[in-house]
């Protein structure tokens, strides 16, 4: 016989079939009614049978789901990081907080957006433990720092690994409208005083490293000259392709600009370089050697420019020619005071380094021509 009966827990009206279903009683403070009605869309009663089912077994799993958050954790007296405050939350975790933060955040970011933030989530695990976001006090958040600063974190890594939990956290609070404070705000945090600061090169050890880059003469080498007259960060030099060596021309320039591969630290990074002294040597020697669409394919392909390996290399060699204070970086910061030394004007100085503009007048106009700029660079040149 055919089944005629309608499908539990459905009613029809006008023809159509809705599923309607009570909340359980202990289950009713998360709903704003009593009771679920829900049309199912179909005049069929096969259908809406079916329908109903699937939607019957969802709501059965969900509800679960609700009365297992809402139990108290078995044990919770033998767990070694027990939360001190509303031990029934059924709030975010911080697992749940970095998949948010990564999946939102997260796009056309760098590979170490995700790395920095999953370590410290990870760090704060291993010290606190995994818990949701209002289980965590101020009193944790300065155990986890004191945690940190006791596994022999610098001042500044202790600070990094604050400012991406907070700024996860904060994100969390916000997209999702919760009810909690962010305990990481607010903690003391030392100052920074034990950082080194990057000492600038001397014109005497630039000229020594440039006589160096001449007699080695290969792709390393290259790379440093390049850098050394022209200030370009490491990552932009070691990114650049080929078309962007701009070498026929009145005044030979380098254009800095993103790809795929390397992008820039800030919109100001964008901008044009004329070549003179060993950069343009360097420029020279990498157009007669051209083989591959990138300029340095030890450190860059189409994927990645993998500039922390370049970094290591480089500094190990500039150490042993300028001295071991010195790092590769400190050729940027030499290029700005020789162009202070030569009196050229503050926001031509901006504008070759790539730094962000100072005030919002600077940002008028197209900025100075590339003969201009090629004139102020020839009086560095060493």
């Amino acid at each position: 016989m055919v089944d005629i009966s309608p499908p539990q827990y459905t009613y029809t009206k006008r023809g159509v079939f809705y599923f309607s279903k009570s909340v359980p009683t202990d289950l009713r403070h998360h709903y704003v009614n009593p009771r679920i009605v829900q049309s199912l869309k179909t005049k069929s009663q096969a259908q809406a049978r079916y329908a109903s089912q699937k939607l019957l077994s969802r709501l059965d799993d969900y509800w679960l789901s609700l009365r297992l958050k809402e139990i108290e954790i078995p044990a919770a007296h033998l767990l070694r990081h027990a939360p001190s405050q509303n031990p029934e939350s059924v709030l975010p975790t911080i697992v749940d907080a970095l998949e948010l933060y990564h999946r939102i955040k997260g796009e056309n970011r760098k590979k170490t957006f995700f790395t920095h933030s999953k370590r410290s989530v990870n760090y704060l695990i291993q010290s606190i433990g995994c818990r949701s976001l209002d289980q965590y006090s101020s009193a944790d958040a300065a155990s986890f720092r004191d945690w940190l600063r006791n596994r022999g974190l610098s001042t500044g890594s202790i600070q990094r690994n604050f400012t991406s939990i907070k700024a996860m956290v904060s994100f969390t609070i916000n997209e999702l409208g919760l009810d909690c404070r962010n305990p990481f705000s607010g903690v003391y945090l030392a100052p920074e005083t034990d950082t080194q600061k990057r000492q600038p090169l001397s014109v005497e050890q630039i000229r020594t490293l440039q006589r160096h880059c001449y007699e080695k003469d290969d792709d390393v080498t290259w790379l440093v000259a390049l850098i050394s007259d022209t200030g370009m960060r490491l990552a932009e030099a070691a990114g650049l392709m080929m078309k962007d060596l701009i070498l026929d021309s009145p005044h030979p320039h380098v254009v800095v600009t993103p790809y795929p591969h390397r992008s820039l630290k800030t919109k100001a990074s964008e901008r044009i370089i004329p070549l003179v002294g060993a950069s343009l040597w360097a420029a020279q020697r990498l157009s007669e050697n051209a083989d591959y669409d990138f300029c340095f394919p030890r450190y860059t392909n189409k994927r990645r420019c993998n500039s922390n390996s370049a970094s290591a290399a480089i500094n190990k060699w500039v150490k042993s020619i300028a001295g071991e204070d010195i790092v590769i970086h400190g050729l940027r910061h030499s290029f700005r005071d020789r162009l202070r030394a030569v009196e050229a004007p503050s926001d031509l100085i901006d504008q070759l380094g790539g730094w962000s503009l100072q005030t919002v007048g600077q940002s008028y106009g197209n900025g100075y021509a590339i003969a201009h700029l090629f004139n102020w660079i020839k009086k560095v040149e060493l």
